[in-house]
């Protein structure tokens, strides 16, 4: 056993750190005796460093540890999961999870809140009355196996190493280093006790990773430590040039998915990122021979309605109305002022700050900027323009859902600089990528 200081100084001049000094700085994480000045040094000599595959391995699965692991063992199919790094409209979860869960898998997801100009899973589920987000472990795996899905919170008791070690990457400028990200994710997920995960790593615009590269290399970071960790892992990367939805706002984006759910609306960039993480999950829990057969048996449990039981099913049993996807008007939050915002001139849509987009819903109070941060569930945009749609005077960038004239105002004014009007814009390939393990390298 090593001071912490020594470990420090190894990881500070270069050197790859064995499992057992890994393991004995995150142990001292989890119990306080790491300083956080200890932890912010590590964080930055991992920062300049970096990490080999072999020490991402085991500072992700060193941070799995720190709290407890769940088992699913007991579940007549497969745990299976998906995770999005986030962008504005992404509310693929919902759908998701539902579908994956009509064709025999199950879903224990334990998804996060919106920071910043991306939107929180969990925000979204708070804006229907009665959802508990955060149940008791018991309640979770009764939910799991009687629905086939849960979405809920992290507990305190998954991880913590992680979120110590967040808090302070938060505040010492080293969110950005790979193998922090990647353990970051990882160790929540292996937590979970899943059998198979598909990663949504967005590119773009509206996405943490804006350059394709550089989802590229976090995709493949995630995949090969997953796989290395034991955890079966496919990732896509997708377009987020421009909002996946047309809605964008927690109470709108439940709505969204509800229309998608029952048939009422589905459009096509959305439908198609959905069916294509449902058919990874698929392939991953061997609940499909193939991706054709998988991507069949998504479409069919959205066209038969067996996905949207499942997804009431769901809500009911963890609190919320049963009725809710027959009568979501008496349930979701409606905002005081609703109306369409106007581009100044015509022309079709060439370009979109995504980001733009997603900051003018934090403006509404759709979002938080700070972690302590109040939201209103009421507020967003409806009926976003995408790439290459004629938008003018007459024809709308958005309809925006605010608390006042005041917020209506100012949130039109932010969508008008996040649009470019010119030249029809073109879209890139919607997936751009499918990375696995016999891809990397």
């Amino acid at each position: 056993m090593r001071l912490t200081q020594e470990i420090i100084a190894a990881k500070r001049d270069g050197g790859e750190l064995p499992d057992g000094d890994i393991r004995q700085l995150i142990a001292g994480l989890t119990d306080g005796s790491v300083s956080e000045g200890q932890a912010a040094a590590f964080a930055m000599a991992v920062y300049f460093n970096g990490m080999t595959e072999k020490e991402r391995v085991a500072l992700t699965l060193s941070m799995r540890d720190s709290g407890t692991v769940l088992r699913w063992d007991d579940l007549p199919g497969p745990a299976l999961d998906k995770h999005s790094t986030g962008g504005v409209g992404d509310t693929v979860s919902l759908p998701l999870a539902a579908a994956v869960a009509a064709c025999g898998g199950y879903v224990p997801m334990i998804s996060g809140r919106g920071l910043g100009h991306t939107g929180g899973t969990l925000d979204k589920l708070d804006a229907v009355p009665g959802y508990v987000t955060q149940p008791g472990i018991g309640l979770f795996r009764q939910v799991v196996r009687e629905a086939g899905c849960a979405i809920i919170g992290q507990t305190a008791d998954l991880a913590p190493a992680d979120k110590r070690l967040y808090a302070i990457r938060d505040v010492t400028a080293t969110v950005e280093s790979l193998p922090l990200i990647t353990a970051s994710i990882l160790s929540k997920k292996l937590a979970a006790g899943l059998h198979g995960l598909a990663m949504d790593v967005k590119f773009g615009s509206g996405a943490f990773m804006r350059e394709q590269g550089q989802a590229r290399a976090l995709a493949q970071a995630l995949v090969s430590v997953a796989n290395g960790s034991g955890l079966p892992t496919t990732a896509l990367l997708t377009d987020m040039e421009e909002p996946l939805a047309s809605a964008a706002g927690n109470a709108l984006e439940v709505a969204y998915a509800l229309d998608h759910l029952t048939g009422r609306r589905r459009e096509p960039r959305f439908h198609a990122v959905t069916v294509a993480l449902g058919a990874e999950m698929l392939v991953l829990g061997r609940l499909a021979d193939d991706l054709d057969e998988a991507r069949d048996r998504i479409e069919a449990a959205f066209a038969s309605g067996a996905a949207a039981e499942r997804f009431a099913r769901m809500i009911a049993a963890l609190g919320g109305p049963a009725d809710l996807l027959e009568r979501q008007e008496a349930y979701l939050a409606r905002a005081a002022v609703v109306r369409p915002v106007f581009a100044d001139w015509s022309g079709p849509v060439s370009a979109i700050d995504t980001r733009g987009v997603g900051l003018a819903v934090v403006a509404l109070g759709g979002g938080r900027l700070r972690p302590q941060d109040g939201i209103d569930p009421a507020v967003g945009l409806t009926e976003m323009a995408g790439l290459g749609a004629e938008v003018g005077p007459d024809r709308a960038l958005a309809i925006v859902h605010a608390r006042s004239e005041d917020d209506h105002a100012a949130a039109s004014a932010r969508l008008r600089e996040a649009y470019r009007i010119g030249e029809a814009g073109t879209r890139g390939e919607l997936i751009a990528e499918r990375i696995t393990e016999r891809t990397l390298g």
